[in-house]
């Protein structure tokens, strides 16, 4: 897997394994000299000295993006933000970059996709702000997929996700296809392989691609009852979406048959059995009652999914019955 850089439009992504140790220099180099930065312990543990050493260093809370951004966003001096962890971190720094106007350089240590969208919600107070997406992404895949195998295996199926509801809302289009296709035949080809063997480039190219194909198609079905579910149930992001995923491709293929197909080949398995195909990649059958969901919210979980505008980007957007066997099917 070659290493690039890659200008595209305002933002620069530079992918190479290294990029978290030379972060400073890259930083420096392309005009991030004074920043705050937003991580978490475990992803600082991972950090060069010179970026754990920042003086003006947040860790972020646990918790839903707003709250978490909302409880830190007084202390970040401005809205110039190095944002290194996960998806959560990510969104939180774009978060805080929305209500002030700034910037921010991601730095990724999951197969989030955060790094590649403008997807994220915003702080109490600052609804209607425009969304942010990073200017700077330094991506390096050691860091990506350094999580042990089960959370890495949940992280790809969420990178994977992204690849696939490109393929059939209102907004699809060739480069989407291109990219989502191409990220998830890299996804699932470097988790066919034997952990010590796998290539960790093409399972971290593999989500870029797939979060570049959400970023510009959108999402429908799939992400709308994911987010729904994390957000009412408390249930962790990426073990939702693998929990989720091997359904709602199975209440797709009936919806976009062509393409659920393009995606199964991508997958290599045909498209009859999308479901098993996304269940051996993820590592085995993942269920919403292992995940600590609470059954009796599931009734909040289809109201509120059934009120999210982005279901209707779904072809034949399903009905609040469909839902609840879907996520009867997932428990």
């Amino acid at each position: 897997m070659k290493n690039f850089t890659w200008q595209d439009g305002e933002r620069l992504v530079v992918f190479r394994p290294g990029a978290l140790r030379d972060a400073p220099d890259l930083l420096r180099r392309n005009g991030w000299e004074e920043f705050d930065l937003l991580s978490t312990p475990r992803a600082l543990d991972q950090a060069p000295h010179e970026l754990q050493a920042v003086g003006s260093c947040h860790n972020v809370p646990h918790g839903p993006v707003p709250e978490a951004a909302h409880a830190i966003m007084g202390t970040v001096r401005g809205g110039v933000i190095v944002a290194l962890g996960g998806g959560r971190v990510i969104d939180t720094a774009k978060a805080i970059a929305a209500a002030h106007g700034g910037r921010v350089c991601a730095i990724p240590t999951t197969l989030s996709g955060a790094e590649m969208t403008a997807t994220h919600r915003l702080p109490p107070g600052h609804e209607g702000r425009p969304r942010v997406r990073p200017a700077l992404v330094l991506a390096d895949p050691e860091a990506m997929t350094g999580l042990p195998e089960a959370g890495l295996r949940a992280s790809a199926m969420n990178a994977l996700a992204h690849g696939a509801e490109p393929l059939y809302t209102p907004f699809a289009n060739p480069v989407a296809e291109m990219a989502a296709l191409r990220g998830a035949g890299l996804l699932s080809g470097a988790l066919d392989q034997d952990r010590g063997e796998r290539d960790r480039a093409a399972l971290a190219l593999g989500a870029i691609l797939c979060a570049y194909a959400l970023d510009s198609a959108g999402y429908a079905l799939h992400h709308v009852l994911c987010q729904t579910l994390v957000r009412v149930c408390g249930t962790p992001h990426a073990e939702t979406n693998a929990a989720v995923l091997p359904l709602s491709m199975e209440a797709m293929r009936a919806r976009a048959l062509d393409a659920i197909s393009s995606l199964a080949g991508a997958l290599g398995t045909p498209p009859e059995r999308i479901s098993d195909r996304i269940e051996t990649l993820a590592g085995g059958r993942l269920r919403l009652g292992e995940l600590g969901a609470d059954r009796d919210l599931l009734d909040q979980v289809v109201e509120a999914a059934s009120q999210r505008p982005e279901l209707a980007r779904t072809p034949d957007p399903p009905s609040g019955a469909e839902l609840s066997a879907i996520l009867e099917s997932a428990w």
